[in-house]
């Protein structure tokens, strides 16, 4: 009886150490996303968010969480994109993004799938969220 009590014990410190791990690799992954984040917003100002963009003259989108994309147009506005609902295969290396157009922009609520880097078959859907501007102060 002594033994199973001491393997259950033993077993549950492992279990609770390997979910404090988990929990800060992702407080630190996410503290990595809010620099990076201040860092490209740095010196802009927000506008008021619109539901869509001209997808014309856009870059890729630069992925800073599963919740955020970034995109950077041939201009000096950034735009913002807070995914309505966070996109769990949005988790580091360099994925790529499919985007289902509809027209020549980007809109709030367009899908989009993600296919990581070596894989042959994407994600389930993901969703667009409104496009909020940062521009330089005059």
């Amino acid at each position: 009886m002594r033994r199973q009590i001491a393997a259950a014990g033993a077993a549950v410190a492992t279990l609770l150490g390997g979910c404090a791990q988990n929990a800060a690799m992702e407080a630190t992954a996410q503290e990595r996303a809010d620099r990076e984040l201040a860092a490209a917003l740095e010196g802009r100002v927000r506008g008021e968010p619109v539901d869509c963009v001209s997808a014309s003259g856009l870059e890729a989108p630069r992925i800073i969480d599963r919740d955020t994309l970034l995109y950077r147009p041939v201009g000096d506005t950034v735009w913002r994109n807070e995914l309505p609902v966070g996109c769990t295969p949005l988790r580091g290396g360099s994925p790529t993004l499919i985007v289902e157009l509809h027209g020549s922009q980007l809109c709030q609520n367009d899908s989009f799938r993600v296919l990581e880097q070596g894989a042959s078959i994407p994600s389930a859907s993901c969703r667009l969220g409104q496009f909020i501007p940062y521009r330089r102060p005059d």
